[in-house]
């Protein structure tokens, strides 16, 4: 069966996550047609899993330090965010009827920690000014050339093809297959000439060699109250203070999470990276060397770490694990590995087990309204954009200010089409 269908000036959108919904609410209400279209059988499927733990939506830090949190491509998003930043989103969601709150890690909240909430609301406005939802439509490419604007669609009764006088992709990445996110578009995009940078795992877990001993007896368990560093590719240090998960293959958590595009880069540059380890970030070196080199009598190794350098648990299993037998038999080698333990990582685990994902079309072959250079009325926006963050509400600040950005952009070329 094959369908097509022509409306004039017609905005069409393909994704239904948060950065193609605020690009059909930037679309919204001009008197013209604006159409999502998502694989899904519901929209924001993603985003509404990420409110499972509490809907971190953004973060209450000074604007600077928020746009750090960007990394290579912060002269990219800093403009995106000078337009849509933290604090106008706040000022949207409070517009929908949800209130937030800062939380005691300068994260932002919905008050009652929920995203379903806040989706509802989202889409009740959106269908109030006119946005209509196709679900389970599969986005096959182009029939025909990109300047054509027929959009070829796998739907329940077959395929479709549906105009275009607009387009503006909001297709996500490539984590969290199952919800929608599985990287497909790319090969549609490269066979059109568009530079697309590879997808790789971001806000993702790494592999470390454990032993059978370890995993076993740690597997699951937090560390908390740690500092580390890793060396970038680009020769620097970077340093974060947090906790992790000891995992059956490796680490994952928070303080992973915010070092491992370091990470990630060190193993492709090296084959593998080293996380050091302060695992009493409380205590100086001089302080531990004198606390380790205390006579400890009859007492255990293990338990004269605890009592001198509060080392217990999973810390004493990870010290036990890393450093060497002759690190323990010296009290000044040992209180340095206390102090600055290695870590060896080996591989990033899975794209399709991580958060977010790095990678996408690059910021160079847009303009800055996120129009594709080669293809015009073609705009992206979101996860599918050559950028990433770490967790804590920067990712979603970051689709939703882009999205913003290329449904605005995609406004003034239709207003100039006419």
């Amino acid at each position: 069966m094959n369908k097509e269908h022509k409306s004039t000036k017609r905005a069409v959108i393909i994704g239904g996550g948060p950065a193609g919904l605020m690009a059909a609410e930037a679309l919204s209400g001009r008197g013209l047609p604006v159409e999502v279209f998502d694989a899904m059988p519901s929209v924001g499927r993603k985003f509404l899993l990420a409110g499972k733990g509490g809907m971190n939506i953004t973060h209450s830090e000074p604007i600077d330090a928020f746009l750090g949190r960007y990394g290579a491509r912060r002269e990219q998003i800093a403009p995106l965010l000078d337009a849509f930043g933290p604090q106008a989103l706040r000022a949207w969601i409070h517009g929908l009827g949800i209130d937030t709150f800062v939380g005691s890690s300068g994260r932002v909240f919905p008050t009652d920690m929920k995203a379903a909430p806040l989706l509802r609301a989202w889409l009740h406005r959106l269908r109030e000014a006119g946005v209509r939802f196709h679900m389970r439509h599969r986005w096959l490419g182009w029939n025909g050339t990109p300047v054509d604007g027929n959009l070829r669609f796998d739907a329940p009764d077959g395929e479709q093809v549906v105009h275009a006088d607009a387009v503006l992709l909001a297709l996500g990445g490539a984590s969290w297959a199952r919800l929608g996110s599985n990287g497909a578009w790319v090969s549609l995009l490269t066979a059109q000439g568009i530079a697309v940078k590879p997808l790789q795992p971001a806000n993702c877990g790494f592999d470390a060699p454990w032993s059978e001993h370890f995993r076993t007896r740690h597997a699951g368990e937090p560390v908390k109250s740690v500092v580390a560093s890793v060396i970038g590719a680009d020769g620097q240090t970077y340093t974060r203070q947090g906790e992790f998960v000891i995992s059956a293959t490796g680490i994952e958590g928070g303080l992973v999470y915010a070092l491992s595009s370091h990470l990630r880069e060190a193993i492709a540059l090296h084959g593998e990276a080293t996380l050091t380890l302060d695992l009493v970030p409380g205590k100086d070196l001089p302080r531990v060397i004198d606390e380790v080199a205390h006579p400890r009598g009859s007492r255990s190794m293990a338990s004269h770490l605890q009592s001198r350098v509060g080392l217990r648990g999973v810390k004493a299993g990870l010290l036990r694990e890393l450093a060497s037998k002759e690190q323990y038999a010296d009290s000044r080698r040992l209180a340095q590995a206390i102090k600055a333990l290695p870590l060896k990582l080996v591989a990033p685990r899975p794209i399709d087990e991580a958060i977010s994902s790095a990678g996408g079309v690059a910021f160079e072959a847009l303009d800055a309204r996120l129009m594709l250079r080669d293809v015009p009325g073609v705009f992206c926006a979101g996860e599918m954009l050559d950028w990433e963050a770490p967790t804590g509400g920067y990712l979603l600040t970051g689709c939703f200010a882009s999205g913003r950005a290329a449904g605005l952009g995609a406004l003034a070329w239709l207003e100039r089409q006419s």
